[in-house]
């Protein structure tokens, strides 16, 4: 059952998306090789704890840490370790908080150093198909009309888009109805109606769309060990039209990236 949110229920929503938003432009600033992901794990707790909310990951199915990252051919769900980070690798970082009984949860590829051309160019088709899905939310649109989007444009990459793993409803559960999946049909699926949050997500690999767990119970990575890029934004449709809860504004300032991307999807005014 989908579960439409109330104006009042959107903005405690943000409050919690912008915290994750802020923890990832904080962890932007400190991402280069020789950090542990662990030690990003370690600062991202802390960092959510300041802010008064809580890790919406930790413990969270029995997850043992606050974020997930995954480096290069995992897709997500990867879990922090000791291993520190390269010069070239990508790293996604997928994170959550809990605050005032609602989640935020969205998610960053970050280079490390200088990466290859052919790797930094799945991280921008990836990141510029997101924004394709968001545009699709809108009323009356449908679920398959947004996978749609994102499965044609990537797909023109040559790039696999995994079916496995999918974007979801936001709220009060970290995961609620409706499931957004990065492929479709148009014209599918349910409609989109004004009070839906939703978390967009694209997982987008070099290769194969194919993934494989790993023993460790949480890991997903490619089946053919080339890299994978994931992004993540939480949206709201007010208006009929879709509404940026979530930002990556504190990812560029850390990394001076100029951007306008967000621009078509930033609240407008404090009642909308």
């Amino acid at each position: 059952m989908i579960k439409i949110k109330s104006p009042e229920e959107i903005e405690l929503i943000r409050e919690s998306a912008l915290i994750v938003s802020k923890t990832l432009g904080m962890l932007a600033k400190v991402i280069q090789p020789g950090i542990t992901t662990l030690k990003l794990d370690q600062l991202a707790e802390e960092f959510i704890y300041d802010q008064g909310a809580e890790p919406g990951f930790l413990g969270l199915y029995d997850f043992p840490n606050t974020l997930c990252v995954s480096p290069n051919e995992q897709v997500v769900h990867g879990i922090p370790n000791d291993t520190p980070l390269i010069e070239g690798d990508i790293l996604s970082v997928d994170c959550g908080a809990l605050k005032n009984g609602f989640y935020g949860d969205h998610a960053y590829t970050f280079e490390v150093g200088e990466v290859d051309p052919e790797v930094k160019k799945l991280l921008e088709v990836t990141k510029a198909s997101l924004y394709l899905g968001i545009a699709q939310f809108r009323q009356n649109n449908r679920i398959g009309d947004l996978g749609h989007t994102i499965q044609s444009y990537t797909e023109s990459f040559g790039y696999g888009v995994v079916r496995e793993l999918v974007g979801h409803g936001l709220g009060r559960e970290m995961h609620e109805s409706p499931e957004i999946p990065n492929y479709g049909r148009k014209g599918r699926g349910k409609k989109f109606v004004n009070g839906m949050v939703i978390a967009i997500e694209p997982m987008t690999n070099q290769g194969t769309k194919n993934i494989k767990q790993l023993k460790d119970g949480w890991t997903i990575k490619t089946a053919d060990g080339k890299p994978s890029a994931h992004f993540e934004h939480n949206v709201a449709l007010i208006d009929g039209k879709p509404q940026l809860l979530s930002t990556f504004e504190y990812i560029y300032e850390a990394l001076e990236i100029i951007s306008e991307e967000e621009n078509p999807f930033r609240k407008i005014s404090v009642k909308s």
